[in-house]
């Protein structure tokens, strides 16, 4: 339940920093915060990561909408894994969520973080969340931490006896 609730804040997090960018950067276009460095500019990104598959709406609103069903139920119903795992998977759905509000409310994503510097594709923090979570729950299957500790274990076999 933790899990989900981090989701929800980093959600509403991400709805926030979207609603500020259409208040106040998409009415100048972009804003240098560090010149040539890091910008936040406005941008809709009717694509998927790195504007590809441009104009498939419909087709990523029923792909999300499944990846963040399939997220949610594992933090909701897969007990015994590790605090890495679990993190991950709220992470990935935090994200997921974010990026559907915006897909189903505009038909597209607000974008906002710039990083000029390294010609980086604009960004979000629902793009942050997803690509946190990838990466940590690579790391987690990797290194095999996925799997239950002793005392998560014992939690589990006391859950199913009940």
């Amino acid at each position: 339940m933790l899990y989900a609730v981090l989701s929800l804040a980093l959600i509403l997090l991400d709805m926030l920093t979207k609603r500020l960018a259409i208040a106040q950067i998409q009415p100048v276009g972009s804003i240098p915060l560090i010149k040539g460095v890091f910008h936040l500019t406005y941008a809709e990104n009717i694509g998927a990561a790195f504007s590809i598959l441009q104009g498939k709406n419909v087709f990523f609103i029923v792909v999300v909408s499944i990846a963040v069903a399939v997220m949610m139920g594992i933090l909701l119903f897969l007990k015994g894994r590790s605090i890495p795992f679990y993190l991950s998977v709220a992470l990935i759905l935090a994200g997921g969520a974010g990026n559907l509000v915006d897909r189903i409310l505009y038909g597209y994503v607000i974008d906002f973080l710039d990083f000029r510097l390294i010609h980086f594709p604009i960004f979000n923090v629902a793009d942050i969340c997803v690509v946190s979570g990838v990466i940590l729950l690579c790391i987690v299957i990797l290194l095999g931490k996925e799997r239950r500790t002793p005392a998560q274990k014992e939690e589990s076999k006391h859950d199913s006896d009940s």
